[in-house]
């Protein structure tokens, strides 16, 4: 039966009084700001009764946040608009104002209609009767409207993080709105979200407290957090949870706000695992129990009705697990087919018409490896290795999905070689790269990223969703300009730089060792690098200290949470450990210092819960519960129940201090060269491909690779071809060891492993494979070993004739390989676990071409 919208009274007055103005005459001069608030008054916001729920929802909140920056509250209406100034919110096809505009002509959206996720921000003169001058914020959809709006309100000083993270605002009397026309035009990547998993202790305890569970009263705030940072995509915590059943607002007010929900890699079809589990369905296994699992998929299906939602397909095994041995790629496409049937019966539409995403996580890769494919329309979600390396990415020859390619990355994770899961250790310089690769291959329809509890990735979180929206935006040298920009976001410009510089720092000082993988051993004593790593974070900590005597008091919450607190816990951690490692080198021949380290370790142990508790009582007792993370104590790769003192040694009052072995005559001292990738001589491009520093990125200063990424592979290195030129000088002739010093990446080609070649002097490259033995899912022991270091380290055998000075040479071979150190030696190196710090050599090619 055909119907008719019949509009509201007032509605067709709107647009009978706007088309009445079509004539009125242009602006000839420049257009002035638009004032949002002054004179002790605001504009009125405006938006239709029509449109949809959730940007009446958001433009309440820009409503709220006028009122957080001037302490006054403008109207809201839905009816006619009246005032001299109006603010116009709405989406095209659901607001007849905005679509009254477009009629007119006073509103071009040429570049707005029928894309996804557009809004266009414009004064437009005269816009109706009654109203001298409008602010439109028009979307081409809802979440383009949303985004619009939240992008005044950051630009008003209200931060996406005023909640999550307490950042205040400015105070401001006068708000005045560039008049000109502002657009960040469609996103790069269609899906960009975040996956709140491993929630115990943290975030589950927290929300237990304060909102009686992880319900809807937690996850509005989450939606609106995503929608502000312009992500549009949620998968729920599952440890435990069920969001579809433990709180049966929760999908309800995630479609009402305009976030789009999945479920993680092993929950098909919008049913967590839990469900399954609680429900007493029988074996998780589709051989024996196939139409068990068809009624609960087909029960997940149909709760889901209209809402927006990536459907899950695929299977693993029980609980997060791989599928049994027995399983096969028939059986799997099987599945799929299955559950698309059952998708396609249950919305009443082909199931291609109902996005859907089969992720190749772990084993699962293993399965498409040997050929099993789901439909075209399935985005395939490539993966990490959990640890921030990307194992597989499409191959540029691959004809182009339907679906397309999305990735799920990590800044936290459960399983090993060991849980990372306290504090950030996520530094966006390596973030940046591995998503670079990504953008540049094509898996640009879904990014997700597992944050853990959320907070404490805040910064990460900001960015991973920023480049999502425009990768093309934040180039490599922009990613210290980026965390400038987020620290002048959260605290002003006075201090911006160097809060950026601290934000960098202790993430790049983190992720050298994530703290739950730190021990006494870590670093070496002999060669006095525990003491530079220490010396290095309590530097660190005493500016962060600085920092914080200067902020108002209004802003030190949020410093505490976002800055100081993660500086003052990391740098604790490990001079605890160094610490203990000094007691223990002390206890081996009786010395009198012994105890007095021993107390000291026992202090600095206290001193961590000290923090937590600091932490805990922020802004009343808000964020009680997010800290109770445990950290220190691991024995293998999962968590402690509790925090353990690490063992030291006390000595019986009155012990003698042994005396000091004889001296042992030295080995000849090793000459060596350490030089940092950055500080080349002279770089040789070739044709399309040219080196590129990476500013920060690594364990100690930065690192170089080539662009473009998705350039061949280089058939013969030698000649002309691309390489680094680095000089050097050796005191004596004879045998060389040059180690290499990468970052973990891994062979994301899937070929037989990414290669480089180096040489020294005329001498023909060594072709080097840095990772085909680095197997996340088999032969595991050199890829724990490699992303728990950080790095990869090879060596390769050279000679040199004659003393004096040479010339050592990295040579491209694949793209994608980045180079972090480089160490010449003539003989065996002193311990170290970042590699011997750079000699004098080394720094004497820095700032050559």
């Amino acid at each position: 039966m055909k119907t008719t919208r019949i509009l509201p009274l007032w509605v067709l007055l709107i647009m009978a009084l706007l088309l009445a103005n079509v004539g009125a005459r242009a602006q000839t001069k420049p257009a002035a700001n638009f004032p949002l608030a002054a004179g002790g008054r605001t504009a009125t916001i405006y938006a239709s009764a029509t449109d949809w729920p959730s940007v009446l929802r958001a433009a309440h909140d820009l409503q709220a946040d006028v009122q957080r920056v001037t302490k006054l509250t403008p109207a809201f209406s839905t009816a006619r608009p009246a005032g001299k100034e109006v603010v116009f919110i709405g989406t095209l096809g659901k607001s007849p104002l905005i679509d009254a505009l477009v009629q007119q002509k006073k509103l071009n959206v040429s570049a707005v209609a029928g894309r996804w996720e557009v809004f266009v921000r414009q004064v437009v003169e005269n816009p109706m009767p009654g109203v001298a001058r409008a602010l439109v914020i028009a979307g081409s959809d809802k979440r383009g409207t949303i985004y619009g709006i939240y992008d005044l309100s950051q630009q008003i000083g209200v931060s996406p993080w005023y909640w999550w993270a307490d950042v205040p605002v400015k105070p401001q009397t006068k708000l005045l709105i560039p008049a000109g026309r502002h657009s960040l035009g469609e996103p790069k990547v269609k899906y960009r979200g975040i996956f709140i998993n491993d929630e115990a202790p943290a975030l589950s305890g927290w929300s237990k407290e304060k909102f009686g569970g992880v319900n809807s009263k937690m996850y509005t705030h989450m939606f609106e957090l995503i929608l502000r940072l312009r992500g549009n995509y949620l998968w729920p915590a599952m440890w435990g949870n069920m969001f579809n059943v433990d709180d049966p607002l929760n999908p309800e007010l995630a479609d009402e706000y305009g976030v789009v929900m999945g479920t993680s890699h092993h929950e098909p079809l919008t049913r967590a695992h839990e469900e399954w589990k609680k429900a007493g369905h029988g074996p998780w296994n589709y051989q024996t129990n196939d139409t068990t699992l068809r009624r609960f998929w087909r029960g997940g299906m149909r709760r889901m009705g209209t809402r927006e939602n990536i459907v899950t397909v695929g299977m693993r095994g029980d609980g997060d697990e791989p599928m049994s041995r027995e399983s096969n790629t028939a059986l799997l496409e099987k599945i799929v087919a299955d559950q698309r049937q059952i998708i396609a019966e249950e919305t009443h539409k082909p199931a291609d018409q109902t996005p859907q995403m089969w992720a190749l996580y772990k084993e699962v890769q293993e399965y498409y490896d040997k050929g099993m494919r789901v439909p075209d329309d399935v985005t395939l979600l490539l993966c990490d290795d959990n640890w921030g390396n990307l194992r597989k990415l499409p191959k540029l020859s691959d004809k182009p999905r339907r679906g397309g390619y999305g990735i799920y990355y990590h800044f936290d994770y459960v399983g090993g070689p060991r849980n990372y899961k306290w504090l950030n250790t996520n530094p966006l310089p390596r973030i940046w790269e591995q998503m670079h690769l990504a953008h540049a291959y094509g898996a640009n329809q879904i990014w997700v990223v597992n944050v853990g509890d959320l907070k404490p990735m805040e910064l990460p979180i900001s960015f991973f969703l920023d480049y999502a929206w425009n990768p093309d935006a934040i180039s490599a040298d922009g990613v210290a300009a980026y965390t400038r920009r987020w620290a002048s976001q959260q605290f002003g410009p006075a201090h911006a730089a160097d809060i950026a510089d601290i934000l960098a720092k202790y993430a790049k000082y983190n992720a050298r060792r994530k703290p739950e993988l730190l021990d006494a051993s870590t670093y070496s004593l002999a060669t006095g690098e525990w003491a530079t790593v220490v010396a290095d974070y309590q530097a660190l900590a005493t500016r962060a200290e600085a920092i914080n005597q200067q902020l108002p008091a209004a802003a030190r919450d949020a410093y505490f949470e976002l800055v100081l607190h993660p500086v003052l816990a990391c740098a604790n951690l490990n001079e605890l450990y160094y610490t203990v490692a000094l007691n223990r080198e002390a206890a081996k021949t009786n010395q009198p210092t012994t105890n007095a380290l021993a107390e000291k370790a026992r202090a600095l142990f206290a001193r961590d819960a000290e923090l937590s508790k600091r932490y805990h009582a922020l802004a009343g007792g808000k964020w009680n519960h997010m800290m109770d993370q445990t950290h220190i104590g691991y024995t293998y790769w999962q968590q402690p129940d509790a925090d353990k003192m690490p063992e030291v040694v006390t000595l019986p009052a009155g012990a003698a201090a042994t005396p000091a072995a004889a001296p042992v005559a030295p080995a000849a001292a090793a000459a060596y060269v350490s030089i940092e990738a950055e500080h080349y001589s002279r770089a040789v491009n070739a044709g399309a491909i040219t080196w590129q520093r990476l500013p920060d990125l690594g364990r100690t200063l930065g690192a170089v690779t080539t662009f473009p990424v998705t350039a061949a592979p280089t058939a013969a290195p030698g000649g002309s071809n691309p390489h680094l030129e680095y000089r050097f000088n050796l005191a004596q002739a004879g045998p060389l060891t040059v180690s290499t010093y990468l970052a973990p990446t891994l062979d994301f080609t899937n070929t037989t492993g990414l290669r480089y070649a180096v040489s020294v002097d005329d001498e023909a490259p060594q072709i080097v494979n840095l990772n085909a033995d680095l197997d996340p899912e088999n032969g595991r022991k050199g890829w724990e070993q490699a992303v728990a270091n950080n790095i990869i380290l090879k060596t390769s055998q050279h000679s040199i004739a004659a003393a004096g000075p040479h010339v050592l040479k990295f040579w491209r071979v694949d793209p994608g390989v980045v180079l972090e150190k480089l160490v010449v030696s003539s003989g065996a190196l002193p311990a170290s676990y970042l590699g011997p710090p750079e000699t004098a050599a080394g720094k004497g090619n820095a700032g050559a071409q």
